[in-house]
């Protein structure tokens, strides 16, 4: 089997409708670079490689080595809805650039059948990553989150110099936009110095919206499965009135800011 023609696969979740335009199919490939505190898919973490994990007292692999012809099927099944609705199709992960080649096939496919597609990334691979899969890709839904080097590789892991690579090579790719999205961690990306930073870094790429994912607990009961600890079981969710406040921090840079997640 060619490279590429096979990846592996931990969940498909169809009828999706925040993770890009549109009623969406959204593929969660397995692997990651990073180790997020508050990774809700912390069972996408690490190579890619098979993975058990141990719930209601019973062992199950979650991950399944799936061909493209057979994640295509999948996607294919609700065609209708992508063409009714604007949808299409999301790679996500984990990191879906861990399976570069992978994705570039399933993309490159669904494009074939006139199916939308997009991607959420991180960007913290080597430029060749994202540069496989961009050709193919509608939409980029491009997380944001510790802008600062070492705080950065200290907290997550992320290389922000192959953050910045990725992300300024997928604004400048033809037909495909970018949806910069800064997920709202209390006391990880949500200090004023790193909202700063990001918010002069997209002003100096021109960029005058982006979307913002309040915290949410959702994912925590991964840990007890996996039998990791989760660190943020006592953080707060951020209240509406934070919410805004970060909101309004953005507007008064002009920078549009959408809330996402707060239904």
């Amino acid at each position: 089997m060619a490279a590429g023609d096979q990846g592996l696969v931990f969940n498909i979740q169809r009828y999706s409708v925040h993770d890009g335009p549109g009623i969406r199919t959204i593929i969660f490939l397995q692997g990651c670079p990073l180790h997020c505190p508050w990774c809700s898919n912390p069972e996408s973490q690490g190579a890619v490689k098979p993975l058990t994990w141990v719930k209601n007292g019973q062992t199950e692999t979650i991950t399944k080595w799936l061909t493209v012809a057979e994640v295509m099927a999948e996607i294919e099944k609700d065609e209708v809805f992508y063409r009714n609705s604007g949808g299409g199709v999301t790679l996500s992960g984990g990191e879906c650039l861990m399976q570069a080649d992978f994705s570039a096939n399933i993309l490159k496919a669904s494009q074939a059948l006139g199916i939308s597609t997009a991607i959420e990334t991180t960007g913290a691979l080597p430029l060749t990553a994202i540069q496989k899969v961009l050709p193919y890709t509608d939409y980029v839904l491009f997380d944001l989150k510790i802008m600062a080097l070492q705080r950065s590789k200290q907290i997550i892991g992320d290389n922000t110099a192959w953050v910045k690579a990725s992300f300024e090579a997928a604004l400048a790719a033809d037909d495909t936009t970018v949806i910069p999205r800064i997920p709202l961690i209390p006391g990880f990306t949500t200090p004023w110095d790193n909202l700063q930073q990001i918010a002069d870094y997209v002003t100096s790429l021109g960029i005058r919206e982006v979307h913002i994912l309040p915290f949410h607990q959702y994912g925590s009961q991964k840990y007890d499965y996996l039998k990791w600890p989760y660190t943020l079981k006592d953080t707060p969710l951020l209240t509406a009135a934070e919410v805004s406040h970060i909101h309004d921090f953005f507007a008064a840079r002009e920078i549009k800011a959408v809330v996402s997640g707060l239904e």
